[in-house]
């Protein structure tokens, strides 16, 4: 199979919020941002694995600062390492308010999907070729994320299994 240059799935996604997107003090909802971060992720994990993908965990999502009715979304999405049938993508999010041109980064998150063959199952996906040392960076703090991951699901596993004892 293969690789994947980066540059080849990533994605820039702007959209402007609405009043259809916010509370009733103007703020937009953390759900809508949520939404808008996935889907966009999943464009980026599809286009690498050219298949469907389905969202395995969101690692981490953290909010900065708030988004308002009428800010232009923002939404910035690359591939950082790939697995065997697994994509981890990076998302960053910024508000912009295009009448003063001020720019926030509002959040930023880490999703894994799982690329899906003709079957609905796990299917292998291309590997990834990484170019700059930007790049590099990204793929080795993945791993160490990756690592992380693999780790609190055994620690689950053995809470889960002395709780089951009880």
């Amino acid at each position: 199979m293969q690789g994947k240059k980066i540059e080849n799935s990533q994605i820039t996604i702007v959209l402007q919020m609405t009043a259809q997107d916010a509370n009733l003090a103007g703020n937009v909802h953390g759900g809508v941002v949520m939404k808008q971060i996935d889907s966009t992720a999943g464009i980026v994990a599809a286009r690498h694995a050219s298949c469907n993908v389905v969202t395995a965990s969101i690692d981490r999502l953290d909010f900065y600062n708030p988004v308002y009715i009428g800010d232009l979304l923002t939404l910035k999405a690359c591939v950082n390492l790939v697995g065997k049938t697994s994509i981890e993508v990076g998302v960053r999010v910024e508000a912009e308010n295009f009448l003063t041109g001020e720019v926030r980064h509002t959040a930023s998150a880490y999703l894994t999907f799982v690329a899906l063959g003709d079957q609905g199952r796990p299917t292998q996906v291309p590997p990834l070729i990484l170019e700059s040392k930007e790049e590099i960076r990204r793929n080795q703090e993945a791993k160490a994320r990756r690592k992380m991951r693999l780790a609190e699901k055994i620690r689950e596993k053995k809470i889960q299994t002395l709780q089951d004892k009880e």
